[in-house]
């Protein structure tokens, strides 16, 4: 009984080890299909880093655009016209007290806003 679980094991063993023998074509198929998605991550990744320069710091609430601040979370084009019609701001939380945002919203944009 142990040689046939000792032998079973061995051959399992064997197979599980044996390398593929991928033809040349397949080689080229996975070689060029491995590229092409490295070098879509290196396309998203510039561009992530292109994006991050641009952003030159917190979008200053009393100069900025519309567009500009529907860029921050939560921000709709409803919210940014409001935040407009407001201005002008001597703190960023004004938008929290003239009840522009609510505090939730405020808190998830507040590291990115400024009044200047």
């Amino acid at each position: 009984m142990k040689r046939i679980l000792f032998t079973t094991i061995g051959l399992l063993a064997l197979v599980g080890c044996s390398p593929n023998d991928n033809s040349p074509d397949a080689i080229r198929r996975n070689t060029a299909t491995a590229t092409s998605a490295a070098a879509r991550d290196v396309k998203a990744v510039a561009q992530g880093v292109t994006e991050g320069l641009r952003a030159k710091g917190p979008i200053n609430i009393n100069k900025a655009s519309e567009e500009e601040l529907q860029k921050l979370p939560g921000i709709d084009a409803v919210h940014a016209q409001k935040i407009v019609d407001g201005r002008p701001y001597d703190n960023s939380i004004d938008l929290v007290k003239k009840h522009l945002v609510s505090r939730t919203e405020y808190d998830r944009i507040a590291s990115q806003i400024v009044a200047k």
